[in-house]
């Protein structure tokens, strides 16, 4: 099967690249020019009428949010992620969802605080969004433990989602990243550290111009052709 990834530097899509490079899948990529506001454009609006980075198209249709893109690519080539009769798959789930829903979008308000709480940023608004960050980091660097990966001894879609969710909160917002500090959850470090060294990753971040320690030392995006914002 061959897969059309709809992408932009650095941006969720990055998720879906890595993955695709990791099961070794066919794909071409088509640069959504954020600079252009191209997410924006009738021709995406009609894959993702939400106006949102990534869109993968596949065989299927169009699928878009990052994690529904990840779980159906898992259970289409059975890797990557406990298949349904695996009694690992509700652990697995609730981790996926725990990602996608809640640290995601923290994430975002985070980002794009200004979207939520208008121009004058409400500096106590944002700092309890730091403090459920934080919240939330603690809790995965507790449930990973002393293991390799999230799941197991290989990487799983989670491992990836984790690791560039990651990459971010070291860059962004620009000027204000004092609240997190890699170093303080060691269990997710060494998933960084990981992961980073697989050749997916050394392949994506080429493409998209991310350097080489992507996870646990990132600069910020220097891709040959498009834009991260």
């Amino acid at each position: 099967m061959n897969y059309k990834l709809h992408y932009a530097p650095d941006n969720a899509s990055l998720i879906i690249r890595i993955f695709l490079e990791e099961i070794e899948a066919k794909y071409t990529c088509n640069l959504i020019d954020r600079k252009q506001n191209s997410q924006k454009d009738p021709k995406y609006l009609a894959l993702n009428p939400n106006g949102l980075i990534p869109v993968l198209e596949t065989n299927d249709g169009p699928i878009f949010e990052t994690a529904a893109i990840l779980l159906w690519l898992a259970d289409q080539h059975k890797c990557n992620f406990p298949e349904i009769e695996n009694n690992k798959r509700a652990y697995g789930l609730k981790w996926l969802f725990f990602l996608s829903n809640t640290v995601h979008s923290s994430l975002r308000i985070l980002f794009y605080s200004e979207k939520y709480i208008g121009t004058n940023s409400n500096k106590d608004f944002l700092k309890n969004i730091n403090s459920q960050m934080k919240n939330h980091l603690t809790l995965l660097n507790l449930e990973v433990g002393d293991k390799i990966y999230f799941l197991c001894n290989t990487p799983s879609i989670l491992d990836i989602y984790l690791c560039v969710m990651l990459r971010w909160m070291k860059l962004y917002p620009i000027n204000n990243t004092n609240w997190f500090l890699l170093e303080r959850y060691e269990n997710l470090k060494r998933i960084c550290q990981n992961l980073e060294i697989r050749p997916s990753v050394g392949i994506a971040a080429k493409a998209e111009g991310l350097g080489q320690t992507i996870f646990s030392n990132p600069s910020y995006a220097k891709p040959p052709v498009g834009s991260a914002t």
